[in-house]
């Protein structure tokens, strides 16, 4: 039952949206986490180290924490997967392109797959960055503020993350409607609710997660 609903058009849509939904929750946490940074070092570091405690002493040091990447790793490939097999499946089913040209989509609808790829890989360079820092000289284990403000001292980490951050906002404003409709929560009686959920959240996320390099170039933070 599980292969025939993930066959599906309409399984790997759902797949889409129920992760989608997923890492789009983190995001609001991880964004509201990372506004921290505007009440000191001592408050930021407080709340990375609180991170790896959640739940203590029933779950070990970081138990909590790894649970959760877990689960995002798990929704970003079933996410990823899904929105490969419904392009491929897509082209394979119109080879030659339309005779008449088809409504011209919104900015964000044509942009969906390039901003996954861009955030995909900015997933990969942010990993490598603040949590491994591999690729973050000068890096320092359990100093989570000062390697925010060194990453964002530089020019070229502040626009690869504004760059992701734009990305992400056109991909959450039509992701949010996509999954709603594939999810049946759309109606002609919640559509323009659900539209203006979809673009205050987009506006919200980006504006919160850009503060935070604006915060640092401006001195607001350092």
């Amino acid at each position: 039952m599980a292969r025939t609903v993930w066959d599906s058009t309409l399984g790997k849509k759902t797949v889409m949206a129920v992760s989608g939904l997923i890492m789009l929750l983190y995001l609001v946490v991880h964004m509201i986490g990372n506004l921290k940074i505007f009440f000191g070092a001592g408050e930021f570091d407080h709340y990375a180290h609180w991170l790896r405690t959640v739940g203590e002493p029933f779950m070990h040091y970081e138990w909590t924490l790894w649970l959760v990447r877990i689960v995002l790793v798990a929704a970003v490939v079933a996410h990823a997967v899904s929105a490969y097999q419904l392009s491929r499946r897509d082209i394979r089913a119109r080879p030659s392109k339309y005779v008449h040209k088809r409504p011209r989509a919104s900015y964000a609808t044509r942009t969906m797959r390039w901003g996954g790829v861009i955030l995909g890989l900015f997933i990969v360079w942010h990993v490598l960055d603040l949590t491994t820092g591999t690729v973050h000289p000068g890096f320092r284990p359990g100093h989570p503020y000062q390697n925010v403000v060194d990453t964002f001292s530089t020019w070229y980490g502040n626009v690869i993350y504004i760059v992701a951050m734009l990305a992400l906002g056109l991909h959450v404003r039509h992701g949010f409607w996509s999954a709603a409709q594939t999810l049946g929560a759309g109606s002609r009686t919640r559509d323009r609710a659900l539209k203006t959920v979809a673009n205050v959240l987009a506006l919200l996320l980006t504006a919160g997660f850009i503060a935070v390099p604006v915060g640092v170039m401006t001195g607001v933070v350092s």
